[in-house]
């Protein structure tokens, strides 16, 4: 499942706001700031935001997928 890290990194790639998260799974902005800052989150959300995000074009990394080291995210080839 998605990390607080690549939650926030995924944000960031698509320039989304915690709000717009929010709104595009219907989310409340008070558990997605709350996961981003390293609480909990329902595995039934988390698996909605790593939909969404994979939807706009995020491709999620495991550690050592791609290259050595930590888990991370990316776009995916010709998006933006």
């Amino acid at each position: 499942m998605i990390k607080s890290a690549q939650c926030r990194a995924a944000r960031a790639l698509l320039d989304w706001t915690q709000a717009e998260l929010a709104d595009r799974t219907a989310i409340s902005a008070v558990s997605i700031r709350a996961f981003e800052r390293g609480g909990e989150m329902r595995e039934s959300n988390l698996k909605l935001v790593r939909f969404t995000f994979e939807a706009a074009g995020i491709v999620f990394e495991d550690a050592g997928e791609m290259v050595q080291g930590g888990i991370g995210v990316r776009l995916k080839g010709g998006v933006i």
